[in-house]
């Protein structure tokens, strides 16, 4: 009794001899060559290792073909790379910040005042911004100080009137770790209100 997948049969006592070709790259299942001295054994077996053959070639292809898919979706897809963040914005050279960004609002806060005109807000090329005006015909000047021409290095603040020059120089903006335009602004009308100048403010 023989046994081939896919069934079995009798074969009569003849000799049988099969040959098996080496694998090769170029045929994975290359057919077998049986031979019996009986034709329609020969038949029959040639029929049950062709179809053995084919059945193997289409697992194995089968199974490669899984490899292969898992393979893929093991690799996990690129994510798109995020926007470059925007470059963090220039600071602005010291005269330009005073010229659009603390004069425009100081001139406000002076001008809402009914008591008060000829007001004449500029800064300096001696890195000073310089304030004038009347106050009930009372001449008022002040002055803040940038002698290092930025906000983060000494600052000094003087104010006067009836029109004496600097007198006392005081600190600025100590209490700002990181002074900005609104900082100056917010301090020099705090300097103004202490000097009954301009009314306190609520904020």
């Amino acid at each position: 009794m023989a046994s081939i997948a896919g069934g079995s049969f009798r074969v009569p006592s003849t000799r049988i001899s099969i040959t098996t070709p080496t694998l090769s790259s170029s045929s994975l299942f290359p057919p077998l060559t049986l031979q019996s001295s009986n034709k329609k054994d020969n038949q029959l077996l040639r029929c049950a290792v062709q179809e053995s053959s084919t059945t193997s070639a289409v697992a194995t292809e089968k199974k490669d073909k899984e490899k292969e898919e898992s393979s893929t979706a093991a690799v996990p897809a690129k994510k798109p790379k995020p926007a470059a963040a925007k470059a963090a914005a220039v600071a602005k050279p010291l005269k330009q910040m005073m010229e659009e960004d603390v004069i425009p609002p100081l001139l406000a806060i002076l001008e809402a005042q009914d008591d008060i005109s000829e007001i004449d807000l500029s800064f300096q090329e001696d890195n000073k911004l310089e304030g004038f005006f009347l106050k009930k015909g009372i001449p008022y000047s002040f002055w803040a100080f940038f002698p290092t021409g930025n906000l983060t290095g000494a600052k000094g603040f003087s104010i006067s009137s009836h029109g004496s020059g600097p007198s006392t120089v005081e600190p600025f903006l100590v209490d700002e770790r990181k002074p900005t335009a609104n900082h100056v602004v917010f301090w020099v009308e705090k300097r103004l209100a202490a000097q009954g100048i301009i009314p306190v403010w609520n904020q």
